[in-house]
């Protein structure tokens, strides 16, 4: 299956009718999805923030990611879960278009950002004056921002 059938596919299922036919559930989950992305965001950001040396440079960074990462977690499972539902009411449109596929991309350069910063950066938080942390959490920072632009523009593109 390639991926126009794959489009065709899910623009005739029950779920993608029901996106395209209701006056107020795509709108829902839309706004679902931007309130989960705000979770995410906001969450890695206090993080990032810390590492890089802006904000809460008293607080430990291992406590703030105790803290913080449950609710990344949650955000991001509910993010993914609406941001999949919305492609459903237009898979043609998602499939072609630039900050789709860019946003995509972002999201795996935020995998394998968040990959290095637990097995490189996070085990030299204790280090005094380590870089890694701090070019992780710019990396991030940097990524989640435009993941946001990126997503943002996807609205008004297809």
């Amino acid at each position: 299956m390639n991926l126009d059938d794959l489009a065709n596919w899910l623009s005739e299922t029950p779920l993608a009718y029901a996106l395209t036919d209701s006056t107020w559930l795509f709108g829902t989950v839309e706004a679902v999805h931007v309130l989960a992305l705000t979770l995410v965001f906001g969450s890695i950001a206090l993080v990032d923030l810390r590492l890089v040396g802006l904000a809460q440079t008293g607080r430990d960074p291992q406590a703030l990611l105790r803290q913080w990462l449950p609710l990344t977690w949650t955000g991001f499972g509910l993010a993914a879960a609406t941001g999949i539902t919305m492609i459903f009411a237009n898979p043609q449109g998602y499939f072609t278009n630039f900050f789709f596929k860019g946003k995509l991309v972002l999201l795996l350069l935020a995998g394998v950002n968040m990959l290095v910063f637990h097995f490189v950066a996070a085990p030299k938080l204790a280090t005094p004056g380590s870089l890694a942390p701090r070019v992780s959490g710019a990396v991030s920072l940097t990524v989640w921002t435009a993941i946001i632009v990126f997503g943002r523009w996807i609205g008004f593109t297809i």
